[in-house]
Parts: C-alpha cells; structure tokens; sequence
C-alpha cells in the first residue's frame, strides 16, 4: 500500500504557507515511527497528564492550546487542580505558554469567565497565557492539545491531542457516574452528567509537528482581537497582547513505534487579514475524511458530538452509495446539550436530514446508537473518532459538521499503523490494505465498553473483528437494552449501554420555523451562510 493512498500529500492539503509539510527532507506531509496510544475516558488522560507535567522540570517546555479552561478542574483528587499545577510548573522554571480562545460572555454560557482567572493563575506564576480571538466572526479556537518537550531528556517528549478540554464534566471514567465537578447540561444527563471522550498520547517524530501547530498560531502577528471594546479593556486590565518568544524548536524526538500519523486542520478564511500561516485558510481535516471515505469498503465506525448537515455527511453517503458491502455504526449523544437554546431547533432539523441522507444512500446498512450507562443516565457523547476498515483512524477536537470543517479551528490526528493485527489475516476493506493494529484496537476497545463485553487476548479472535458480525453485534444489544426499557425494566438488565437513536420531540411550530431559516439563512450549526463565504471544502 503507498503511503498515500490513505493520507494526504502536502498538495491535497492545499495550504503552501504551512511548515508543516517543510519539515522533513524527503517534503512527506506526515511522519513515520510514532508510538500513538488511545486515552479513553477524561479520567484516564488527566492522570497521565498530571504526572507528566509533574516530572517536568526546569527548562523543559509546556504548550497547551483549549476553547476552555477551568482552574480548579481536578486532574486527579484534591491538590491536582490544573490551574495550580501549571503554576507549580511555572514556578519550578519550566517555560509554560496557553493559548485559549477568548470567548463570548459569560451570560451566554461560554468561558470567559473561567479563562481568564486560568490565565492569571499561570502568569502570576512566570508563565504566559494568551486569550486569542483570532477568529472569524461567530467563530472559535476549538483546537485541544498539549505538548510536553525535554531538552535533555528527549525520550519523555510527549503530546496529548484530542477532544478534551482541561475543564469541569471531562472528568468521566468507564463507569460514567459523571465528574465530581460538572457543567450544567439539559436535564436528562442529570446533575452530573455522564461523559464519553478520548485523547491520544503521541510520542515520536510527531511531536514536533504538533509543537509546529502550536509555534505557528503563537507567532501570529495579527492582534489577539480586532475588537475595539475588547482591545480597550485589554489596554485597562494591563492584559498580555504580545506573544514572547519561544526557545528554539529541538529536534524531533526520535522515532519510537509504529504508526504514520497525519496533522490535519481547519483554519478558516479570515476576513481583511487572514493568519500568515493559512491565508487562504485550510481544510484538511474535510479533506482528509474525504479521501479516506473513498476507500472505505467494509465498516465506518464513527463517534461524534454532533453529526449534523447533509452537505458535511455527503461523502460518507457518496461511499455507502458506492460500495453495496460498507455499513456505518455512528454513537452520538441522545439529546442535545441544552434545552430550550435559540439554536436548538434548527440544530435538530440538521441532524434529522445528516441522518435522512445517510439512510437514504445506506438504508439499514447505516445504524445510529445513544449511550446511557448502568442507572440508565444518558451518556454526553463529546468523542470526536472515525475508523475507517479498521486501517485509517483520526482523532481530534473536530465534529462531523460544518463549524468543525470550515469556520471554527480545529486539530486532528489521523493514525495509519504500519503493525498489523495479529489475531487474522482479516482483509475488511477489500483492497489489501488489511487490518491495522492501531484502528482496529481503538474500535475493539471502545466497543467491547459500550456492548459490556470483557477484554480478550490479543491473540484470540474475537466476532467484533468482523465488521458485519459487529454491526449485528451492536444492534442486537441495543434491540435488547431498548426492549428490557420498554417493557418496565423487569428483570435483569441485559449487557450494553447502546440504545437506538431517536431525534427528540420538536413541535410543529417549532419544525416549521427551523426548517426554512436552516434551507435559506442558516447552517445546521447556527452559521449564517454569508459566514461560510470562501470556506468551501
């Protein structure tokens, strides 16, 4: 298989003012020999995260970019509050810089708030954090990932990438009981609601790419806001508008594993002065999906916040259209995340017609699941992961919709493991590609967990490797879970925490008015459509 029958070229990435594809001799848009472990659940990366800042020392480098940050979010018990531990960081000499989206106001039930109160936490203590508004209109820096650099001890170089913000509710684990410390979400997910989300631990030549990522937003030279309130109140608090410099960038640490690992990204088309870095913006991350999707064969697993907009979900159509054998398991949360929001309306009608236009090219071959957990709770599904014959798997902070792949930035991490599955020669997509011992591993684990099936060994085979013994897997144990709820819960409830998707309940007034204003004014995420002018994928 050639490397990029599966990732994009630096040519299909389509944005020449990126270094990241300078970066290697050979001009190769993704690096080789990358140790890439899954992180399931908040719980278990913020652990690994706090006992990796904690063997940080001074000299050694932390970057962390986040659409939100609480400061009193426990990583791990009392004592781990991430705002503290940062600043103990930064106290012990090691060179802490954050950039994190600025954000709307607080009465809007964003994150100023708790933003800011992070960022003075860590300056105070000698590091610098940066509230960026270097977005379009209606826009957000979206982007979650850490990275950890050790000058001279290079083999603890480390990055975290994913879809977890160091906030209050990530704090969730396989039980999914909820985080001690939760945000508010509707009322069905209760007053801690449960969360479902992941992260990557990369180690490998890949770090210095996502160290790339960071260096080309903190180098920006467009001002963190251009509005003029902003910029005023800015002046008055005495606030941090200029980035300091970064230490030289090292080499890339050196390579320690297996698997191909792709940054991809949205960027979008800035209005008067775009970012240096992507003036025309960059969708890569719609183009990677798109170019994966075309190989597809066998089985799309995806897990996804949102999945929303018939445009953003056609090119998973065009290959369930295209290949009679393809089926697709999607898990997304079962009710929106707030009740009664001005978008929620037309956010529903969004996913109503993601979802038609799926069924319409895939029929039964195309199944939508909820999670709740053993009290019978919905679970907030915030993963953000696809898998792809279980050869191609991309992990990140985007969302299958439109502000996630044109207007918002974003980061993911696409995953090709040169290793492959040793329990059989299994060939899901048909095309030689074979299974791959990453992708494949991701999907078993995260199925074995919403079906409540025990771990097995590597090397036993297991049904859930084939991909239409899967898809039947996962249906009979959402039939039964939905079957023992409707018949009063009597008896033992059976294994899994799957249930058959169902769209709430809209009214008819409600319908009527949401679906004209998403068709003409608006997309399925609120986004005027003259937004997403120049921002094509």
């Amino acid at each position: 298989m050639e490397n990029d029958a599966w990732m994009l070229t630096a040519e299909e990435r389509g944005n020449d003012a990126t270094r990241l594809d300078r970066r290697r001799p050979d001009g190769a848009a993704w690096s080789d020999g990358n140790n890439v472990r899954p992180l399931v659940h908040g719980a278990t990366y913020f652990a690994e995260l706090l006992r990796a800042i904690r063997a940080q020392r001074a000299g050694d480098l932390l970057l962390f970019t986040d659409w939100r940050g609480d400061p009193d979010e426990r990583l791990d018990g009392p004592g781990s509050e991430i705002g503290a531990v940062l600043a103990a960081a930064a106290e012990r000499g090691v060179i802490v810089k954050g950039l994190v989206w600025r954000s709307h106001l607080d009465r809007f039930q964003f994150s100023e708030a708790e933003n800011r109160h992070l960022g003075e936490q860590v300056a105070a203590a000698g590091g610098e954090f940066l509230l960026d508004m270097r977005v379009r209109p209606g826009g957000s820096h979206h982007q979650k990932f850490v990275v950890l650099r050790h000058p001279d001890r290079p083999e603890l170089d480390v990055a975290f990438v994913g879809g977890i913000d160091l906030c209050h509710s990530r704090n969730d684990d396989a039980s999914h009981r909820g985080d001690p410390q939760p945000l508010q979400l509707a009322a069905a997910y209760g007053p801690n609601p449960p969360w479902h989300d992941l992260q990557l631990a990369i180690r490998g030549p890949a770090v210095g790419d996502l160290e790339t990522c960071f260096r080309e937003r903190w180098q920006d030279p467009a001002p963190l806001t251009r509005s003029p309130l902003v910029r005023l109140r800015e002046f008055l608090n005495h606030e941090d508008v200029h980035a300091d410099s970064l230490p030289p960038q090292a080499p890339d640490p050196a390579p320690c594993g297996t698997a191909r690992v792709q940054i991809l990204r949205t960027y979008p088309n800035r209005l008067l002065r775009g970012y240096d870095f992507a003036p025309d913006g960059e969708r890569s991350i719609a183009r990677g999906y798109r170019k994966a999707l075309r190989r597809a064969r066998a089985l799309i697993y995806l897990e996804d916040q949102y999945l929303w907009s018939p445009r953003v979900v056609q090119c998973f159509a065009e290959a369930l259209s295209a290949n009679p054998r393809l089926r697709l398991i999607a898990v997304v949360p079962s009710f929106p995340d707030q009740d009664g929001s001005v978008s929620l309306p037309m956010n529903l009608v969004g996913r109503v017609a993601a979802l038609n236009r799926l069924r319409e090219a895939g029929g039964d071959r195309v199944a939508v699941y909820g999670l709740e957990n053993h009290a019978g709770t919905p679970v907030y599904v915030h993963a953000k992961v696809c898998v792809i014959d279980d050869v191609w798997a991309s992990i990140g902070s985007d969302n299958v919709n439109l502000r996630s792949w044109t207007h918002d930035s974003e980061l993911s991490c696409a995953v090709l493991d040169d290793s492959r599955d040793p329990r059989e020669p299994h060939d899901p997509g048909g095309l030689g590609d074979g299974a791959r011992g990453f992708a494949r591993n991701l999907r078993l684990e995260l199925s074995r967990e919403h079906l409540d099936r025990e771990h097995r060994e590597e090397q036993e085979p297991d049904e859930l490797c084939d991909p239409a013994r899967a898809f039947d897997a996962f249906a009979r144990s959402a039939a039964a879970l939905d079957s023992w709820h409707r018949n009063g819960r009597h008896g033992p409830r059976p294994p899994g925490r799957l249930r058959p998707y169902r769209s709430p309940q809209m009214s008819r007034t409600a319908m009527a008015l949401a679906r004209p204003l998403h068709r003409v004014l608006v997309d399925p995420d609120g986004r005027p459509f003259l937004m997403r002018r120049r921002n094509d994928f």
